[in-house]
């Protein structure tokens, strides 16, 4: 008889199971299997569990903020070594994939996304896809993808030291944005609409913090990020770029923006689409994590047992507000 495993599930928007599925065994040429110890809850399966992502068909085996050990050996792999997990499977063929960009594939399938993912014991990952963790703890080591999609924003809009910088969106990604280009030595504010994300983004250590509700914030920022995933939030975000300025989209939403063309061609600003990250992202986060410029403990607000998910996925999904991340663990994770 086959070994089962449970698998999150999202049957459907509203409905959300642990799912028994076998156990894979053997993973395709070039594959690897691994078996998960730690995976992080994103504002990606939220959207999933409340119907609002662009990209999905229903089920999906949630879970992409993904950690764990090697469970097979395979080529260039031992048993046992704790991974990272990158979960852009890319096709390696197409113009963006032969241009370096991955990321962008035209062919992309994300894990927990386009195809199952990985909210389950063990799945079988391309071995390109795996980074060793080595001694980074695998609760921290399932952070590492939500921040690198941060850290590759701030690599897309070049930031450099003595830049003003806003972050638009006070929640994961937002934050490790901010993260990011505090550590390149940006002068970086936030603003959000919520109180809570605000405070939280003070216990990091940001100073410069700007109510979208109460508040007023300066124009003319030399780099401005969108991460609220609110089309009216990324419009208004426009007026903010400075003369000469570079406006990063990190958001994705279902809407058309539009924006003042007399407005952006008198700034020559720039228009950045920013997508998930590269091997180069996930190699500069897990670097931050070992030197303590980013500490894992300080984004951690609560850890998840697999088997109390159902119950806590949709009070989660109601309170994000006052969540950083939420790791839901599945293994060892020391």
């Amino acid at each position: 008889m086959a070994q089962m495993m449970l698998c999150g599930t999202c049957l459907e928007p509203g409905r959300f199971e642990l799912v028994a599925a076998p156990v894979p065994q053997t993973a395709p040429e070039g594959w690897v299997l691994v078996d998960i110890a730690a995976a992080g809850l994103c504002g990606t399966d939220f959207h999933i569990y409340a119907g609002k992502h662009p990209y999905l068909n229903y089920p999906r085996v949630i879970g992409h903020e993904l950690a764990g050990r090697v469970a097979v050996a395979a080529p260039g792999w031992a048993l046992g070594v704790p991974v990272v997990i990158n979960p852009y499977v890319s096709c390696g063929t197409c113009r963006a994939c032969l241009r370096g960009k991955p990321n962008c594939c035209t062919r992309i399938e994300v894990l927990g996304v386009h195809r199952d993912g990985g909210m389950c014991a063990r799945i079988a990952v391309p071995a390109s896809n795996l980074y060793p963790a080595g001694d980074l703890p695998l609760e921290a080591a399932a952070m590492v993808e939500f921040l690198a999609i941060g850290a590759h924003a701030v690599r897309r809009g070049e930031v450099a030291a003595g830049d003003r910088v806003l972050v638009t969106g006070a929640g994961p990604i937002g934050l490790g944005a901010a993260l990011f280009a505090r550590d390149r030595g940006a002068e970086v504010h936030i603003l959000d609409t919520t109180r809570a994300r605000l405070d939280q983004a003070a216990g990091l250590g940001f100073a410069d913090l700007h109510d979208a509700i109460d508040g007023q914030v300066s124009d003319g920022f030399d780099v401005v990020f969108d991460a609220t995933g609110h089309a009216g939030a990324m419009e208004a975000g426009f007026a903010h770029v400075g003369h000469g300025g570079s406006y990063v989209l990190i958001s994705v939403v279902q809407d058309r923006i539009s924006f003042s063309d007399p407005e952006f061609h008198k700034r020559e600003a720039r228009l950045i689409g920013s997508r998930n990250a590269t091997a180069e992202d996930f190699a500069t986060v897990m670097d931050a994590l070992r030197m303590g410029v980013v500490r894992a403990e300080a984004l951690l607000s609560e850890r998840v047992a697999l088997a109390d998910l159902p119950t806590r996925l949709p009070e989660l999904a109601a309170d994000r507000g006052r969540l950083i991340k939420a790791v839901v663990i599945m293994g060892d994770v020391e």
